[in-house]
C-alpha cells in the first residue's frame, strides 16, 4: 500500500474514532469531551492502525517476489 493511502486511512481512523468517542462521552456524561482527550484517543488509535496497514503492505507484496 502506498504511503499516502496508508496515511489517509490512518487519518480517517483517527478522526472517526475521536468523533465517535466524543459522541459517546456526550451521551454518558452530558458534557463535551475535552479536545486534548479527543486528541489522545485519536493518537492512540493511529498507532495500531498504522502498524496494521504496514503489515498489510508486507503481506500483499510477499507473494509477488
Amino acid at each position: 500500500m502506498q504511503f499516502w493511502k496508508r496515511f489517509a486511512l490512518t487519518l480517517a481512523a483517527m478522526l472517526l474514532t475521536s468523533f465517535l468517542v466524543g459522541l459517546l462521552w456526550q451521551k454518558i456524561f452530558d458534557i463535551s469531551l475535552p479536545s486534548y482527550l479527543g486528541g489522545v484517543i485519536g493518537g492512540l488509535t493511529a498507532v495500531p492502525v498504522w502498524e496494521f496497514l504496514k503489515r498489510y503492505k508486507s503481506k500483499e507484496y510477499a507473494g509477488k517476489s
